[in-house]
């Protein structure tokens, strides 16, 4: 072959073509990833929760005892370690974790996983795991689900003021982590404060107040106190302060004041919007009155 052909097939390999004389790069080709990135924010009460994976798909692949094997550290997805961050301490199924971000590995198994909150978060997948860094690792009991789910799924659900579930979701296996996270200890002084102040409140403020109580446990005599509170200048949301009086006195044993409560929020809102859902909430709290 001779000398010039023999440079032509180089740069053809290399990637660069030859244009009036000059060296010049191929054109660059930007492929869509095997395992697309992804990112999660979901904030559960005060605290701000961050997933940072990659979406390995099944691909007509044996998946949990397959390429993912059974009993051995799993980086929970594909490329990078899987990152996960809280904003404030949190309880991932009973087991305190400071804030922070850390790396979320897992140890599959067919009937229990392991769940593993590292300290080291710049690895490579699993390469260079190491269980000295571990923060927590407690177990979690997978689920079979019927349909099938391409790609990897870490998300958020049942999310309430205070908890969450935390899951990881692929092919027909589901794996939950309870999640709880520490609501009162900032709102109640918060409120207390609120409470304090000879600034008038408005009906909102007494409502949020007197609802966080009563589903945080608190005083619920406090909780009645602020409902009236915020009933004393009839304000347009009058049935919203009512039905959670009316839940209230309930739980306090008065079931004919409950009753009286109900009656009267729903009748309120039934004339501005006989189909808000207030309707149906008292209709459904006041069968339990009888």
């Amino acid at each position: 072959m001779r000398p010039n052909l023999i440079l032509s097939s180089v740069l053809i390999v290399t990637g660069f073509a030859m244009t009036g004389g000059l060296f010049a790069q191929a054109p660059r080709v930007e492929f869509p990833p095997l395992s697309p990135g992804c990112t999660v924010k979901q904030r559960v009460g005060l605290t701000d929760f961050e997933i940072i994976y990659s979406r390995p798909g099944v691909k007509e692949r044996s998946i949990f005892g397959g390429i993912v094997p059974y009993g051995e550290v799993w980086r929970t997805g594909a490329n990078a370690s899987t990152k996960i961050s809280f904003s404030t301490p949190v309880k991932l199924d009973g087991h305190e974790v400071p804030a922070g971000t850390y790396a979320l590995y897992t140890i599959p198994g067919q009937s229990e996983w392991t769940i593993i909150i590292s300290s080291k978060t710049n690895l490579n997948g699993a390469f260079g795991y190491n269980e000295k860094d571990d923060v927590v690792r407690f177990s979690a009991h997978p689920i079979d689900v019927q349909e099938q789910v391409d790609a990897l799924t870490i998300d958020f659900s049942n999310i309430r003021d205070d908890s969450a579930t935390l899951y990881l979701l692929w092919d027909k296996t589901l794996v939950p982590i309870r999640v709880d996270v520490d609501v009162a200890s900032k709102v109640l002084p918060q409120i207390e404060a609120a409470l304090k102040s000879p600034e008038k409140k408005s009906a909102g403020f007494y409502f949020n107040a007197a609802n966080f109580y009563f589903n945080h446990g608190q005083d619920l005599k406090e909780a009645l106190n602020m409902i009236n509170a915020g009933l004393a200048d009839k304000p347009p949301i009058a049935f919203e302060l009512l039905y959670v009086k009316a839940e209230i006195l309930a739980k306090q044993g008065d079931k004919e004041g409950a009753l009286a409560a109900a009656k009267e929020s729903r009748e309120l809102i039934a004339k501005q919007d006989p189909h808000n859902s207030f309707v149906k909430m008292n209709d459904d709290l006041i069968s339990t009155l009888h």
